[in-house]
């Protein structure tokens, strides 16, 4: 018997019993007689004599001769009975885990067996029916929408996809993008990162030839109802007139322009940001009085809006929830299948019950991905009377990037029709337009409204004034959807009218033209819920008698109301005014797909995130929200992107991963402001100390003081600024020297923000300070020498000691946000620094125009023995081997921390960072890469503005603002041209 063989049987006569043969030509020994007239043995040797017995394949056979001479009754009887029972309890314990069915021979199994009992023999009929009893042979419920005809009903689907979508929201162009992007969850919405084709530079010549799209539905609205001294009253207290334009400048108080800023917590300019928003307020009517109630839309990124909507509700004091919120619970598919008449038993066809009720499908669910439903959405002030609503994925917004923009709009959309004839119809499908076609005013409204918008085809989107709003009327986009996708082009031959083209590039759109419906919510409801289904606009298109012709549904299309807002493009700088300038098309919910395939059938290629954050990056503006580290939520997403970036890291084996600590690289995943700005404060005050001994002394000894503290030419010292003894002095002869009068100036600018600038750091933002250090980072070229004539007109001062005392001690920590262009070859990237040249470089790089940059030396690595003791502890612990105590190492890092140890990072807490490398340390890079729209390198990033100062002062007339970069994983330094934008 093979091996195989001999484990089958033993398997299959575990639970046999022991049988004892006797043989013919011998007796039993006195063991076997002892057992078998009932004598005990220990557990374990029986159980090993039977496995024995058992697994030879043959009963054991006594070696003695002859029958037993004497037997006991009562023990052989007891004995007899136990084998019995065992022998009864073997036939009905199964011997495998084989069913009772199969236990028959093959010749009599049928299929049927295994779900119909009748089909077996009637002796093991009761064993099966006790068989299929059992839980674990009772059939598992099948899903009732197993197939994949049934999963792809319409209702089943709809209810499918709103279960998806409770913890990510969806787009309404969300199935659109998951096919043809990478889709990222973030933000609480669910949203296309980039294309999953090859159209980088596709992407580029599109936004700056043609057209770019993107959906821009998860930025969120919220709505301000008020009187407007109150609402002005109480937006005052969050901005600041040093940043620019606020809630009430002229241009955007009447409706006409959109405005931008950044807002802060209730007085605390310039610390507490909390995130930049852009804002719209609704045209006054000519019959409204000037005490009415205004409307007023703020739009920000969702990371931005739980911080902002707090700080509104408490500057206006609204706390109070206005209506009470009922969310309607989401349907899922089971709650679904059971509206539905389906058949319980198996086997049996689910049949439409045409008698019953129809079914009416759920609609989508269109949510918010940033508050919980639960919450309330609206709330009103008791003293005040504002009314503030949250009406985020209320109203979509699309983004048209692109010189040709107007174009595939004017080709996309078209001014809905005026039917002043109509009657008002039972139904309420466009109801309130055919009461606004009865008044000659809105009609007339109207179509200058359509004069501007198709006026404006022959124009490029930066033409017009930044900010321009205009308001608008459609028709049914679905309608002129063409057969095949075409580039809309400009067609100046068309629109010839040269006198009306230059007053709308002068004077914009007026106040009057930019009134929408879309600021009626009644209106947008109507409108949403009594949208033409495009099952029923196919119906009607297979019905025409030339398919393919223009469908024309008269009174019957739908009427949408919109509002078109001008982007504007690069506005800081003197190059390439106006690029990257575009469209946003504001529009009710539910009628996303309807306007964005016709877009895209109009020639606009679609992005997703990445494209926007390299839109930014050409444009050279922050880019939200990795551009604000001052702003809780920029704080929060570094700390994300630091955490991903760390994963990834360790991802990768040692050997194929860059070691930072060798690069001198303290930080490489994410920018320490905090300790950055810190570092450079204490350096000031130390300078400072040296300063007013120096001017205590003498004046010719304070000008050897300050030449003796200039920087070596190997490494950067910080220069002093000017001590408050001399300070004094200098306010005092401020009546004979106009130098001084422009300097006290400065000082009286700063010393309003003095007492909150201590705390924290906080990104500059003054208009007017971001001016004066521009005009002192150019260089003295001929554009730079424009630059300087204009600064004289406008009364700005040198750069001296004296101009930069004010600066420094009004804001010791502030940032300042800076664009770096690279002279010769290179690529930044993300989270590269930015480091000051010594004198040496400057020098070396005049003597040498070929020159790209000095080079870092190599560090040494003073954790890898740390990180290599770690390893074998972990080892140790592992098998099971004693730890061992650590030494106190020359780091003096504990045994808590070694636990956090990775090879090639700094663990924390960091050294001193500005000094840590060869060249001193000034900022960091938040955007970076090589730029299409320049062909070189170009980077966005912070510097210290303490830092920056000083470097301009001890820098040459002609290398004004010339600046280091280095990446994380790199030695290389590469020269820069940094600029300061406004």
């Amino acid at each position: 018997m093979s091996n195989a063989k001999e484990k089958k049987r033993a398997k299959k006569m575990k639970n046999q019993p022991t049988s004892v043969i006797f043989p013919s030509d011998g007796g039993p020994s006195h063991r076997e007689i002892w057992r078998q007239n009932g004598g005990e043995g220990t557990h374990q040797r029986r159980k090993q004599e039977s496995r024995s017995e058992t697994s030879r394949g043959f009963s054991y056979q006594s070696t003695s001769h002859g029958l037993p001479k004497y037997l006991t009754v009562s023990p052989f009887v007891r004995a007899r009975a136990a084998e019995i029972k065992a022998m009864l309890k073997a036939v009905t314990q199964k011997s495998s885990n084989t069913l009772v069915f199969q236990s028959l021979p093959r010749h009599m199994r049928r299929r049927a067996m295994s779900h119909n009992i009748k089909r077996l023999p009637r002796r093991l009929r009761e064993l099966a029916r006790a068989e299929a009893e059992k839980p674990e042979h009772q059939k598992k419920e099948l899903p009732k929408s197993k197939c994949r005809k049934a999963r792809r009903r319409h209702i089943n689907l709809v209810a499918e996809f709103n279960r998806r979508q409770k913890k990510n929201i969806w787009l309404e162009t969300h199935i659109w993008h998951a096919k043809r992007f990478h889709m990222v969850k973030t933000w609480g919405y669910c949203l296309g990162d980039k294309p999953t084709t090859k159209c980088y530079r596709a992407c580029y010549r599109a936004m700056a030839n043609h057209c770019l799209l993107q959906d821009l539905s998860y930025y969120c609205c919220l709505e301000l109802i008020g009187k407007e001294e109150e609402l002005l009253a109480a937006l005052a207290q969050m901005c600041n007139v040093d940043t620019g334009p606020t809630f009430a400048a002229i241009s955007c108080l009447g409706g006409r322009r959109q405005g931008a800023l950044t807002l802060y917590r209730k007085n605390q300019y310039p610390d507490g940001a909390l995130g930049p928003i852009t804002f719209i307020w609704k045209p006054r009517n000519e019959t409204e009085s000037a005490s009415a109630s205004r409307q007023l839309w703020i739009w920000t990124h969702p990371v931005f809006k739980q911080d902002i909507l707090a700080e509104l509700k408490e500057v206006c004091h609204c706390s109070e929830p206005l209506e009470p919120c009922n969310p309607k619970p989401v349907v899922t598919l089971s709650q679904e299948e059971n509206k539905m008449d389906v058949a319980e038993k198996v086997g049996q066809k689910r049949k439409r019950n045409d008698d019953s009720e129809m079914v009416v499908p759920v609609k989508k669910i269109i949510g918010d991905g940033t508050r919980d439903p639960h919450q309330p959405y609206s709330w009103v002030s008791q003293t005040t009377g504002i009314v503030i609503r949250d009406l985020t994925m209320e109203i979509l917004r699309y983004r048209l990037i692109g010189p040709l923009s107007h174009c595939v709009l004017t080709e996309a959309l078209k001014a809905a029709s005026v039917h002043p004839d109509l009657v008002t119809t039972d139904s309420e499908m466009n109801n309130w337009w055919v009461e606004n076609c009865r008044n000659p005013e809105q009609v007339s409204l109207h179509h200058r409204q359509e004069a501007i918008f198709e006026l404006m085809q022959g124009l490029s989107s930066s033409d017009l004034p930044s900010g321009t709003v205009l308001g608008l009327t459609v028709g049914d986009p679905r309608l002129g959807l063409p057969k095949k996708r075409s580039k809309a082009m400009p067609n100046p031959e068309k629109y010839q009218d040269g006198e009306k083209v230059r007053q709308l590039i002068l004077e914009g759109v007026s106040a009057e033209c930019a009134q929408s419906f879309l600021w009626d919510q009644n209106i947008c409801n109507n409108v949403t819920e009594n949208k033409l289904p495009e099952k029923d606009l196919n119906s009607l298109r297979s019905k025409l008698l030339v398919p393919g012709s223009h469908l024309d549904l008269g009174p019957q299309e739908s009427k949408i109301p919109i509002l078109l807002v001008q982007q504007p493009g690069k506005i800081a700088g003197d190059d390439r005014p106006g690029w990257g300038s575009g469209w946003d098309i504001l529009l009710p919910k539910g009628w996303g797909m309807a306007f964005w395939l016709p877009l895209i059938y109009r020639g606009a290629r679609v992005g997703g995130l990445q494209e926007g954050l390299k839109h930014s990056l050409y444009k050279r503006t922050p880019h939200v929200p990795s551009d604000y580290p001052d702003c809780p939520a920029g704080v929060q997403f570094a700390r994300e992107v630091e955490r991903d970036l760390l994963e990834k890291f360790k991802r990768r084996p040692p050997a194929k991963r860059a070691n930072y600590i060798k690069h001198g690289t303290l930080a490489p995943f994410f920018c320490p402001w905090e300790k950055l700005t810190l570092d450079w404060k204490p350096q000031n005050e130390a300078s400072q100390k040296d300063e007013d001994s120096s001017v205590l002394s003498s004046e010719d000894s304070a000008a050897e003081g300050e030449a003796a503290c200039g920087p070596s030419p190997g490494v950067f010292v910080p220069g002093s600024p000017m001590t408050g003894q001399l300070r004094k002095e200098m306010d005092a002869s401020s009546q004979d020297n106009t130098q001084v009068e422009n300097v006290t100036d400065m000082t009286d600018l700063c010393e309003k923000d003095e007492a909150t600038s201590n705390c924290a750091f906080c990104v500059l933002r003054s208009r007017k300070l971001l001016r004066q250090v521009s005009a002192w980072c150019q260089p003295t070229h001929v554009k730079a020498q424009k630059m300087r004539r204009r600064a004289s007109k406008l009364d700005e001062q040198e750069l001296t000691e004296e101009a930069l005392l004010p600066v420094v001690q009004c804001h010791p920590r502030a940032l300042v946000w800076v664009c770096l262009t690279l002279l010769k070859k290179g690529s930044p990237e993300l989270h590269a620094t930015i480091c000051i040249p010594s004198k040496g470089d400057l020098l070396q790089l005049s003597k040498d125009k070929n020159f790209c940059g000095p080079q870092e030396p190599k560090h040494s690595d003073v954790f890898k023995k740390m990180v290599l003791k770690q390893k074998e502890m972990k080892k140790r612990e592992k098998t099971g081997k004693a730890a061992q105590n650590i030494t106190s190492s020359p780091m003096n890092v504990t045994p808590t921390e070694q636990e956090d140890l990775t090879l090639g990072l700094w663990p924390e807490p960091l050294p001193g960072v500005i000094s840590h490398c060869s060249r001193v340390l000034l900022g960091f890079v938040t955007q970076g890469d090589f730029s299409l729209a320049f062909g070189c390198g170009e980077a966005l990033g912070f510097v210290s503005l303490t830092g920056l100062l000083r470097m301009l002062l001890d820098q040459p007339e002609d290398q004004k603002g010339l600046v280091l970069l280095r990446n994380p994983a790199s030695l290389q330094y590469r020269f820069a041209r940094l600029t300061v934008e406004v």
